[in-house]
């Protein structure tokens, strides 16, 4: 006997999201409209993606969910609070450790988000007559502007979505669907005057309100750049080892934000704030086994290990040379050109001169060379 379906297959989708354990639940049509396709072209023209070239590779499907699957009619959007237990700002005092971005404190939001999602799919596939398709942000998918049209909330002027219910931290996750389900209201703008976010950006990423050049901001800094940060971020990055959280944390709708009731998203101890000096001593089998399951292992230990000894140099603890140190003959290229800036910022004069000489003598090692002088 077939199936009898829910009478509301919006309100029964909603209820049954809600239930496997997302926190928001928007409905959209497939269709993003010419502003959203005009910023994006905007962003890509002047440059502003950095070395992300699949922004560019995709561009069209991103700014039209038809040009990624044809048959969408509707998309859904949910999000999960990850909402921490401490002010994210807290840590930055800290010196001698490490900030890490609030939302790779623990597992890898991807993988318990795409569970969800699936979760929520299969209910859809068994109760309406419905093709869909399942994203995370790996996909060319616009995710913020999809979910401003479906109510969550609105992109502020970080570009980032605000939610007037949970602040700066929901994860977004979409499904584009055949069915035609009646759309929610957009949420407006509700930035007003404020430029907090703005005005306290270390790298002055944002070229004005709602526009962010991903070359100067510490979380593309950090994560997707593969090659040495340039010299002129290194001190305003001070102790960020994984991204940055500043735009999302001054934020004054924070106030109505709550703590994640998702267990992967509430911060694992050991990386709260973890010790730099504990950090520069990873090698590869310690870093992958200290970030398995992680959205940290993705840039693989050189570049966390490039990232840490930026934060060391930043520290102005002369007892971490040591392991400075250790690192100047490391075999990546990438951490020693960090580690030699560490050493510059944290040894006296003399201690600089005789371990420039040492080492220039040695190899004679470009990268060596390069970040001597």
């Amino acid at each position: 006997m077939a199936k009898t379906p829910p009478p509301d297959p919006k309100s029964a989708i909603r209820d049954q999201a809600l239930e496997i354990g997302f926190d928001a639940v928007g409905f959209a049509p497939a269709e993003l409209g010419s502003e959203a396709a005009e910023r994006l072209q905007h962003f890509l023209a002047h440059g502003r993606h950095g070395s992300m070239g699949w922004l560019c590779e995709r561009a069209p499907q991103r700014s039209n969910p038809k040009e990624l699957w044809s048959k969408a009619r509707s998309v859904i959007v949910l999000g999960m609070n990850y909402g921490p237990d401490h002010d994210p700002m807290h840590n930055l005092a800290l010196r001698d450790r490490g900030n890490i971005s609030v939302y790779a404190r623990n597992k890898d939001y991807h993988d318990t988000l795409k569970k969800r999602l699936k979760q929520l799919a299969r209910y859809i596939i068994s109760n309406f007559d419905s093709e869909l398709k399942v994203f995370v942000d790996t996909a060319p998918v616009m995710e913020k502007p999809l979910a401003a049209k479906a109510g969550l909330g609105w992109q502020g002027k970080h570009s980032n979505l605000v939610s007037r219910q949970f602040g700066s931290w929901l994860f977004l996750g979409e499904i584009y669907t055949t069915l035609d389900l009646a759309e929610d209201k957009a949420e407006s703008d509700h930035c007003g005057r404020c430029s907090r976010c703005l005005d306290i950006c270390p790298t002055n990423a944002f070229v004005a309100p709602y526009q962010l050049d991903a070359r100067r901001c510490i979380s593309y800094l950090t994560i997707e750049n593969k090659g040495p940060i340039p010299e002129s971020f290194r001190k305003a990055i001070g102790n960020r080892i994984y991204g940055c959280d500043d735009c999302l944390a001054v934020c004054p709708w924070n106030k109505f934000a709550s703590e994640a009731r998702e267990p992967h998203y509430k911060a694992r101890e050991e990386l709260n704030a973890p010790r730099l000096a504990e950090l520069a001593n990873l090698d590869d089998k310690a870093f992958r086994a200290l970030f398995s399951g992680s959205p940290i292992k993705r840039i693989g230990r050189d570049r966390f290990v490039r990232n840490v000894m930026i934060a060391v140099g930043n520290s102005g603890e002369p007892s971490l040379l040591e392991c400075v140190r250790n690192r100047l003959e490391d075999e990546s290229p990438l951490v020693r050109g960090a580690a030699i800036w560490a050493f510059r910022q944290l040894a006296d004069p003399h201690q600089t001169l005789e371990m420039k000489a040492r080492l220039i003598a040695g190899e004679g090692d470009a990268d060596v060379r390069r970040e001597w002088n």
